[in-house]
């Protein structure tokens, strides 16, 4: 029997494509993927995955962040960041974990906060 907290973990409930643009307020739960550019407030308590084309100019709210794009804004993600090899960040990182791959291109300062159990 499979577990449906587990399989809604895996489930993209937004895109915003290669070559779109999306500008405004975007609060949801879930998973969203970037591979266009986003401009606004992106906050949930789901992953945020961007992708290598994806450029953002926000702060992003979340649970997990996988950054693979163009950001431009702080991150605030409540268990993970991940930052991968094609990754460029202007911000702060605010988190418990954080995980960067070589080759990525890093502007502003990191607090490393950790859940307190």
């Amino acid at each position: 029997m499979s577990n449906p907290s587990t399989e809604e973990e895996f489930l993209v409930n937004s895109i915003i494509g290669e070559g779109a643009e999306f500008t405004g307020e975007f609060k949801f739960p879930g998973l969203i993927r970037i591979d266009g550019k986003f401009r606004g407030v992106l906050e949930t308590t789901g992953k945020v995955l961007i992708g290598k084309s994806g450029i953002v100019d926000t702060d992003i709210k979340a649970r997990v962040v996988v950054a693979g794009g163009e950001i431009r804004g702080n991150i605030y993600a409540t268990e993970r960041v991940t930052l991968l090899s094609s990754c460029r960040l202007e911000g702060d990182i605010v988190t418990p974990r954080l995980i960067v791959e070589e080759g990525v291109v890093f502007h502003g300062k990191c607090t490393i906060n950790p859940t307190r159990h």
